[in-house]
């Protein structure tokens, strides 16, 4: 089979290839605890799943405009302007098939060969391949564990050359939970803007922040710099609603209207019962979702305990999102030598699935989700504790 270059090019995202594995070894009847997917462990808004299947009763499985119902639309774009006083409408949102879909319909519309996007590493591991998908180059900016993983605006202006099409932002960040401070983010946007330079901040767990942490959106610059701040964002995480894939975006009115054109061509629209389902999960579903939040900070503080006694594992306490990103090279060795071998080390020893970190340009660590039950959080981590233990000696 002839591939074309970009397909052969793009690699399989780690994140499901270790779910993948997992699933594989639990079919084989080993008892496998994975801490690997961003997969939360709550049900859907009950307010979101009847609101669905009562549009499926009333009938609504026809198609729908490109960009999602207008209703929708309106909900997201007056939930930002209540938030952080963005200027947007329901003619600048989009609903998308998951944020993944918004994040590669934006790299669509934007990055062709020859360009470049500047993007903080550690990073998520789709947006490199979405980037290269599209002929432009990553530019990577590191930023480091004893320095809480932040981002310095300094060092992202740095990397903006002329080529720079857009700046990638991710606050609270997968893989490592930092979140973007407000001064940081207004330096790295108002400096864009005076390079000519788009910012896509995708704000996936925005509401997964702990500590008593406030989470500055970049929304509250758009008023400011319209032309500059696009947003992404994501029914999947929020609301526990990852199999329904409903995402979106919010943005520039020509930069909306490619979008839209692209998804026309892809997906038609969103699935229209879905949508229903996401709009009664903005309107009621906040008693749900603040249930969760408080559970995923007592998970968080379950997770920094037990790492911090592991020896050799070195771990910041993360900001937001539902990841440790611990630093465990000090246990690599000849048989073990980098990241990928590590976590190999512990689904094969220790029967639990952790993210290599090198799938995130961080090769040093490794990523565990805590978005699973405080009891399943516990034994992986207890495993994983017993086979460093073993591994030590």
């Amino acid at each position: 089979m002839r591939l074309s270059p970009r397909a052969a090019g793009i690699g399989e995202s780690a994140t499901l290839r270790v779910a993948r594995r997992a699933g594989e070894l639990r079919a084989q009847g080993v008892d496998i605890i994975s801490l690997g997917a961003g997969e939360p462990d709550f049900r859907s808004p009950r307010v979101a799943e009847d609101a669905a299947v009562e549009a499926l009763r009333d009938g609504f499985t026809r198609y729908t405009p490109a960009a999602g119902i207008e209703e929708l639309r309106e909900a997201i774009a007056g939930l930002y302007r209540e938030r952080a006083g963005a200027p947007w409408g329901a003619d600048q949102t989009i609903v998308t098939v998951g944020a993944k879909a918004a994040l590669f319909e934006l790299s669509l519309a934007l990055f062709s060969d020859g360009d470049q996007v500047v993007v903080p590493s550690p990073y998520w591991v789709s947006y490199p391949e979405q980037i290269r998908f599209c002929g432009a180059e990553p530019v990577a900016v590191e930023t480091r564990p004893e320095d809480g993983f932040r981002l310095r605006p300094e060092a992202v202006l740095e990397a903006v050359a002329p080529a720079t099409r857009a700046v990638m932002l991710n606050s609270p960040s997968n893989p490592t939970g930092a979140v973007i401070g407000a001064d940081d983010l207004e330096a790295i946007v108002a400096g864009c803007a005076e390079r000519g330079v788009l910012v896509i901040s995708d704000e996936t767990y925005d509401r997964f922040v702990y500590d008593g942490l406030s989470f500055p959106s970049a929304a509250r610059l758009a008023t400011r710099y319209p032309e500059t701040v696009v947003v992404v964002g994501s029914f999947s995480k929020t609301y526990a609603m990852t199999g329904w894939r409903l995402g979106y975006l919010l943005g520039p009115p020509a930069l909306v209207r490619a979008v839209s054109k692209i998804q026309s061509h892809s997906t038609s629209n969103p699935t229209s019962f879905a949508m229903k389902g996401a709009l009664a999960a903005l309107r009621d579903g906040e008693v749900d979702v603040q249930a969760m939040i408080a559970e995923y900070q007592r998970r968080r503080d379950l997770v920094d305990r037990m790492l911090g006694e592991m020896k050799g594992v070195s771990c910041r306490p993360p900001e937001g999102a539902f990841y440790a990103f611990p630093e465990v090279a000090s246990l690599y060795g000849d048989d073990c030598a980098d990241s990928v071998a590590f976590a190999e080390h512990l689904l094969e020893s220790a029967r639990v699935a952790v993210v290599p970190g090198a799938a995130f340009g961080a090769d040093r660590h490794v990523r565990l989700s805590f978005a699973c039950s405080e009891e399943t959080l516990r034994a992986g981590l207890e495993r994983i504790a017993a086979a460093i233990a073993a591994r030590l000696r």
